[in-house]
């Protein structure tokens, strides 16, 4: 349910928050026009949350689903006690079913069932409580540390391109493709953002230039098949984007029009940039061709704000997101450091060293 949130400000920054013992969520699907928060007080609520986009974003979908995981055991607990551990099964499983490709989900359930199995019968929800505020923690902690490192790769000042949004919404915090420019922007290194709309959910229209007005930084936003004859005017220095799961050869999937993008780029000379902490990689998948793309209801694409625009009786395909191979990558920057051309070697290297 709808409630209001006491001594917080709506700020993209506090889009995830614990408080007085529930986890409110910045509700993403009606920003920017409306600023409010929503309760969740169960592990069906949350999966629901993420499976709706009221929250989105890899890293935001780990932490709220570890925080899910508290909310599930302490009712479990309450209900059955000491079997509290055979009773988590559902929620684990239906928190894992809420979005496929975001590998940062997976992630954190992971995380979150480790302390789990090393728990007894005792009450589990100040353990695993921590787990999950340490996860939001370290992955604030992550965004910053990328930020600094994508920013130094820049020389500037110049303009850049995002696409989607991997800001504070989409992470614990601060967020990486938006991480990185707000570095560079305090340093003096981007001087206007550019940021494409990116239907059908519109967050970069939505979210990005919200964040990014949030911050007084200059954004100008770009209908998605603007930006390759933006990039033909010169100017552009960077597309900086963030990513859903990154392959252990260094293929990145991402919002639908990343791929788009890139090539636009490669044409024009233009750098591409990913920012993503190591969460985001996953090396359990070869290539970009393995990983899982979430296809969603045709609707969104043949209708906006709740009204048809689509002609009647056409179809529409709605992949959430593309891959990008790593050949056109120039940098992936994540808190470890920054990998550049990134290869299968390279990855390994990263995740090992």
């Amino acid at each position: 349910m709808e409630v209001p949130m006491p001594n917080i400000q709506p700020h993209a920054d506090n889009a995830i928050v614990w408080h007085d013992e529930h986890l409110y969520l910045l509700d993403q699907r009606i920003l920017p026009l409306q600023t409010e928060f929503i309760r969740l007080n169960t592990g069906d609520e949350v999966a629901n949350a993420i499976r709706d986009m009221v929250v989105r974003g890899a890293p935001a979908i780990g932490i709220t689903a570890a925080f899910g995981v508290v909310i599930a055991a302490r009712s479990v607990w309450e209900k059955e006690g000491a079997g509290w551990k055979e009773a988590m099964a559902a929620d684990l499983t239906t928190l894992a079913a809420s979005r496929p490709t975001a590998v940062n989900l997976f992630w954190a359930l992971e995380r979150m069932q480790k302390v789990i199995a090393g728990l007894g019968a005792e009450n589990p929800t100040p353990r695993l409580l921590a787990e999950a505020q340490a996860i939001h923690r370290e992955d604030i902690a992550a965004n910053r540390r990328l930020g600094d490192l994508g920013a130094d790769l820049i020389a500037g000042p110049t303009s850049v391109i995002t696409h989607c949004n991997a800001g504070a919404l989409a992470t614990g915090g601060y967020g990486t493709a938006l991480g990185v420019i707000r570095s560079a922007f305090a340093a003096g290194k981007i001087k206007q953002v550019y940021a494409d709309e990116t239907r059908p959910w519109l967050q970069g229209s939505r979210l990005t230039a919200w964040e990014l007005n949030q911050d007084e930084i200059p954004v100008t936003l770009l209908i998605d098949g603007a930006a390759a004859s933006l990039m033909a005017r010169g100017g552009i220095g960077w597309i900086i984007v963030g990513s859903d799961r990154i392959a252990a050869n260094g293929d990145v999937a991402n919002k639908i029009g990343t791929y788009g993008l890139a090539v636009a780029a490669k044409y024009h000379g233009v750098k591409v940039m990913v920012a993503a902490p190591t969460s985001t990689v996953d090396m359990s998948v070869a290539t970009g061709a393995d990983i899982p793309i979430e296809e969603r209801a045709a609707a969104e694409v043949l209708g906006c704000g709740g009204k048809q625009l689509g002609t009647p009786g056409v179809d529409a395909w709605n992949p959430v997101f593309d891959v990008t191979p790593a050949s056109m990558v120039d940098a992936i920057v994540t808190e470890r450091g920054v990998v550049h051309r990134p290869n299968a070697e390279k990855m390994a290297n990263l995740m090992t060293g």
